[in-house]
C-alpha cells in the first residue's frame, strides 16, 4: 500500500479524515484496514478507543491523515469526559468525516446524536454503512433512506471492515475530497504515535479479549522502560494499572495464567509491529479510581487539548 513519493508538489493531494460513530461499530477495525496494518486495538467491548490515533495512508499522488476517535457516548467518568471531547474535537480539524454505522443494528438515540454534531459543522461527511456482510442486499435500501431523510452525507459507501470489502472504493471517494496540500508524513510511516503508545494498546488489546466485564474500562496501560538490549532484543517493561484489588486479582489469573497468556499474546503483536525480538515484563499495579484522577490521567497521556 506504500509507495515512493517521488512526487509533483503542485498535483499532490493531502488531508485530515475523522473516524467517528457509537462505540463498537468497528472503527479501529476500518483503521486498521485503511492503512494496511494493525494500529488500534480491536475488540468486542464498546468504548475501546480512548485517544485519538492518527494513521496514515500514503501513496505517489495522496496522503490521507486518519483520525480514530473514542465512540461518542454519554460519559460516566473524567475519562468518559475527555474521551467524548477526543471525539467531538476531531470534528473541527479534518477534511472530510466517516461517520460509520453498524447495519446490523437498528437507527438509536447513539446515531441520532452524533447527527447533530454532525450538523453543527460545514465538514463533509460519508456515511459508511459497515458489517454489510451481516444483511440482506436488499436490506440496505431502506436504511440509507432512514439516515438520507436526517443528514445529507456527501457519500455513502457499504462496507466491511472486518473483512476488507470496498475499503479501496471509500479510498477512492476520499481522494476526491482532498485539497492540494504537503505530504505531512514519511511515505513509510503508519501512524504519529510513538512506539511506546501502540505498545501500551496492544497489551491492553489481550487484556480486552482475556478479561470479564468487570475489568475493560478499569485497566491501564503504562510502558515503564523500553530499550534495545545488547543482544539486539529490545526490551519492555510494563506496568498494568487497576483501580481494585479484586481486578488485580483477575489479571494475574490463577498461579499467573493469565498475566503470561496476556504476555505471549502481546509480545507476538509487538515482534511483527517493531520488526525484532522483544523480551515483554508485565506488573499489575492498583491505583484507586483512576479514571477520576486529573493527575493519574496526565501522567497516563489522556490530556485534552
Amino acid at each position: 500500500m506504500k509507495q515512493s513519493t517521488t512526487n509533483n508538489k503542485d498535483s499532490y493531494r493531502s488531508g485530515f479524515v475523522a473516524i467517528i460513530g457509537r462505540p463498537n461499530v468497528g472503527k479501529s477495525t476500518l483503521m486498521n484496514h485503511l492503512i494496511g496494518q494493525k494500529i488500534a486495538i480491536m475488540s468486542d467491548k464498546p468504548q475501546t478507543t480512548r485517544n485519538k490515533i492518527h494513521g496514515v495512508y500514503t501513496t505517489e499522488n495522496t496522503q490521507i491523515v486518519f483520525l480514530d476517535t473514542p465512540g461518542i457516548h454519554k460519559p460516566q467518568s473524567k475519562l468518559g469526559n475527555y474521551m467524548m471531547k477526543t471525539a467531538e474535537s476531531a470534528l473541527k480539524e479534518v477534511e472530510a468525516a466517516l461517520f460509520l454505522i453498524d447495519v446490523s443494528e437498528g437507527l438509536g438515540g447513539g446515531d441520532r446524536y452524533i447527527i447533530e454534531q454532525l450538523k453543527k459543522t460545514k465538514t463533509p461527511v460519508f456515511l459508511v454503512m459497515n458489517k454489510i456482510d451481516k444483511v440482506e442486499p436488499e436490506a440496505l435500501l431502506p436504511i440509507i433512506a432512514q439516515y438520507n431523510e436526517l443528514y445529507p452525507f456527501a457519500e455513502i459507501v457499504p462496507v466491511s471492515a472486518l473483512h476488507g470489502n470496498n475499503i479501496s472504493t471509500l479510498i477512492e471517494q476520499l481522494t476526491k475530497y482532498m485539497p492540494p496540500g504537503p505530504q505531512y508524513y514519511p511515505a513509510d510511516q503508519i501512524t504519529d504515535h510513538p512506539e511506546q503508545f501502540v505498545c501500551a494498546e496492544l497489551i491492553r488489546e489481550k487484556i480486552l479479549h482475556l478479561t470479564r466485564e468487570e475489568v475493560p474500562h478499569s485497566i491501564a496501560v503504562a510502558i515503564e522502560d523500553m530499550r534495545v538490549q545488547d543482544n539486539g532484543v529490545v526490551y519492555i517493561g510494563a506496568i498494568i494499572f487497576v483501580e481494585r484489588d479484586s481486578q488485580k486479582g483477575i489479571i494475574i489469573g490463577k498461579r499467573g495464567e493469565l498475566l503470561k497468556q496476556v504476555g505471549q499474546k502481546a509480545r507476538h503483536d509487538i515482534e511483527a509491529l517493531l520488526g525484532s525480538k522483544i523480551f515483554l515484563e508485565l506488573w499489575v499495579k492498583v491505583k484507586k479510581d483512576w479514571r477520576n484522577q486529573e493527575r493519574v490521567l496526565k501522567d497516563l497521556g489522556f490530556k485534552h487539548e
